[in-house]
């Protein structure tokens, strides 16, 4: 069975955020992409358009120094919807980071419309940010 085009979406998404192909991002979302993070940190939030979400990327890495990974373990996605279970790690001065989260994604017409960040644990996530 071919995989869906919506998974090869997100896998696309993901190997530019890792390289910092931000070009290929821009590509892939809408321009009034809403971006939902959970939690109480200093990222925490809804963002709304792209100049939004990359102003929390680039923020995601001035906290980090640039550390902030993701390590994709599945996607799964249909006509309209992505998830991706992934593992998040970075350090931040004497502190490390590393933690399981699941990333939904609403998509529309081979664009990513809306974006749910979900940390499995939320308390831990929300302590490293902070």
């Amino acid at each position: 069975m071919a995989e869906h085009p919506n998974v090869e979406r997100l896998r696309k998404g993901y190997a530019a955020y890792s390289s910092g192909d931000m070009d290929t991002i821009t590509e892939l979302f809408a321009d009034d992409i809403l971006w939902h993070v959970a939690g109480r940190s200093q990222l925490s939030g809804d963002y709304k358009g792209r100049d939004q979400v990359f102003g929390f990327f680039g923020k995601l890495m001035e906290l980090s120094n640039g550390t902030s990974k993701l390590e994709v373990h599945d996607l799964l996605a249909n006509d309209e919807h992505g998830i991706a279970l992934v593992k998040g790690s970075a350090t931040r001065g004497d502190k490390s980071y590393s933690g399981s989260d699941v990333h939904t994604f609403h998509l529309r017409d081979g664009k990513v419309v809306e974006f749910w960040d979900s940390p499995l644990d939320q308390y831990e996530a929300d302590e490293f940010w902070s």
